[in-house]
């Protein structure tokens, strides 16, 4: 079982807010086809995963809203390989009243990003929904996937600043995304410290140096077993961000550095996330009813070829 925890997608990048769309425009003008927010890239960029969760976004600062309506109506076309997660913006006049309706979409967690909706993470009316999801039992995904623009606030987008909120709402499960890059060694001593807390490594598929040092620190403070495997979709595709975990010991081939066991990756990128956070959907009849037969996974092969090719390439 693969399930890639971080996905986005869009009709259209203007959704993003003007700054970052325009940024977009920009980095990827010599390469646009490469960026495909569709549902329909999204399908054909999860077909080596066995579910993906799609995440909504908001932030009034920047104008963004990539509605939550439309990530419950893709969940819905294929329940079994799809879990929406709602984007709220705490500092919305309507925020507690989105929250509810994302619930009754059937929405099963709630996507932040305190730099691009500009507020400290343990403002108070970030707190209320914090509460509220701990009462909810739905796991809170902070993110940066999406590049920051001129208008976001970086300071706020620290990992250390969810010690306050870890230690305030214990039970409440956090996710920092993209190991909280490039802030990684906040993250790691968060996630070490609070049993409660996890990271991904999403986005960082492309950025397959700044990847192995993070895993490398992570396996130095003996947290692997907190980190959970996302593709950041459609900025990094699945099958990217599959082989970029599996060709990093590359790194070290004739130095010094250390390695990472494969057994370790592979255990991140098939680690049951679901499970861990919590999160209950259609998929998880589907991962239950797995566990009772004694077919293989085929979403795993191509994590299994990956390995063994790693392996050819350090026999030889």
């Amino acid at each position: 079982m693969i399930i890639d925890l971080r996905t986005r997608i869009w009709s259209k990048l203007d959704l993003l807010g003007t700054e970052i769309a325009n940024q977009l425009r920009r980095r990827y003008a010599d390469r646009w086809n490469m960026l495909d927010g569709s549902a329909a890239g999204h399908d054909r960029a999860s077909g080596c995963v066995t579910a993906s969760c799609v995440l909504g976004f908001r932030s009034d600062l920047l104008g963004a809203t990539l509605p939550n309506e439309v990530i419950a109506e893709f969940v819905a076309g294929d329940p079994r390989r799809r879990v929406g997660i709602a984007g709220i913006d705490p500092m919305s006049p309507n925020a507690m009243t989105e929250l509810e309706k994302a619930v009754h979409l059937g929405l099963c967690g709630v996507c932040l990003s305190p730099g691009m909706q500009g507020y400290h993470p343990a403002h108070s009316l970030a707190m209320r929904v914090y509460e509220r999801c701990a009462e909810l039992h739905l796991p809170v995904f902070v993110t940066n996937d999406i590049p920051h623009s001129a208008s976001t606030v970086l300071e706020f987008a620290r990992p250390y600043l969810f010690d306050e909120v870890a230690r305030s709402v214990p039970t409440l499960k956090l996710v920092i995304g993209e190991m909280g890059w490039p802030w990684v060694s906040e993250t790691i001593a968060l996630i070490a410290k609070h049993p409660n807390i996890y990271a991904d490594v999403a986005c960082l598929g492309g950025k397959p140096w700044e990847l192995y040092n993070a895993l490398v620190a992570a396996d130095g403070a003996e947290v692997m077993d907190k980190i959970l495997f996302g593709s950041g979709g459609p900025f990094v595709t699945p099958s990217q961000a599959i082989e970029a975990m599996y060709s990093l010991n590359a790194f070290a081939q004739g130095t010094h550095l250390p390695t990472i066991q494969r057994s370790l990756i592979r255990s991140i990128i098939e680690r049951d996330s679901l499970q861990a956070l919590g999160i209950e959907s259609e998929i998880s009849n589907q991962r239950m009813e797995s566990r009772t037969t004694d077919e293989s996974d085929p979403f795993s092969e191509m994590a299994h070829a990956a390995a063994e090719a790693d392996e050819d390439d350090d026999a030889e």
